[in-house]
């Protein structure tokens, strides 16, 4: 089964390339399109119909793109509004939420640590997953301010390594040993958890996952691209500068309004 067309990606800022980049790593052959939508970020201290409004609104312009299946690579927008854009498109979605099941079924302590935005904690779909784990203790930390750092191109500043000092310290005396990271912004904040956390916490995102799950859609349902067309391309409705310095030089990132 063949299909030419590109994947849509969209995300509230530039956090999603992290998304982005395991897909494409694994799908090199697939042409992507990657909306950041940094104007309105971060999603997570917006209402559930706004949320939902921003995610129709993102879909619209994928679909314009003649997108052949669009990846919600926003924890925030995937928790609140994945389930009204599957009713609403009849195109196939793929979402990503936080990776509470690894952590809960390999932590020896049964604690684990969740670092996410408030609108993917209070999420219903984020509490039905946590709901299954009952014997695990999951400590939630709203990331405040990290979303906005990040975007702001301020990932090695001082009041970065403030607030994960703050965010972490607790989980770390509450002897957790895993840490799931909730937003698709903060795997970019690794190198700098690594140096506060103990070396036997083991941190999880769910990049890898859902280029897999990209990949499983592709072979079952929507068709691979046979072209080797393989040029992203990359829309913010922002400064470009901030995107390009995370995804990279050799990239193009073109300012649209939307």
């Amino acid at each position: 089964m063949n299909n030419n067309k590109p994947i849509g990606i969209f995300d509230s800022g530039i956090g999603g390339t992290s998304i982005w980049r395991e897909i494409h790593h694994l799908l090199p052959s697939e042409k992507t399109i990657y909306l950041a939508d940094s104007k309105n970020a971060p999603y997570g201290q917006k209402t559930k119909q706004e949320i939902i409004a921003l995610c129709i609104k993102n879909t619209d312009l994928l679909l314009q793109m003649d997108c052949k299946l669009i990846v919600v690579a926003c924890n925030t927008a995937t928790t609140n509004a994945i389930k009204e854009l599957r009713d609403k498109y009849p195109i196939p979605f793929i979402g990503i939420e936080p990776a509470i099941k690894p952590a809960a079924l390999n932590s020896k302590t049964q604690k684990i640590g969740i670092l996410a935005t408030q609108g993917t904690l209070i999420s219903e779909l984020f509490n039905k997953t946590a709901e299954k784990f009952q014997t695990t203790k999951i400590i939630e930390q709203v990331g405040h301010g990290l979303v906005q750092l990040i975007e702001g191109g301020e990932i090695n500043s001082p009041e970065m390594t403030e607030l994960l000092e703050s965010y972490l310290q607790p989980m770390i005396e509450a002897g957790i040993d895993y840490l799931v990271l909730g937003c698709s912004h903060y795997p970019y904040l690794i190198p700098q958890i690594k140096k506060i956390l103990p070396d036997h916490i083991q941190i999880i995102d769910s990049g890898q996952a859902v280029a897999k799950q990209t990949q499983k859609m592709l072979q079952n349902e929507v068709g691979f691209s046979t072209k080797n067309e393989n040029q992203p391309l990359f829309y913010t409705n922002t400064n470009p500068s901030v995107l390009k310095d995370i995804i990279g030089k050799e990239y193009e990132v073109n300012k649209l309004d939307f």
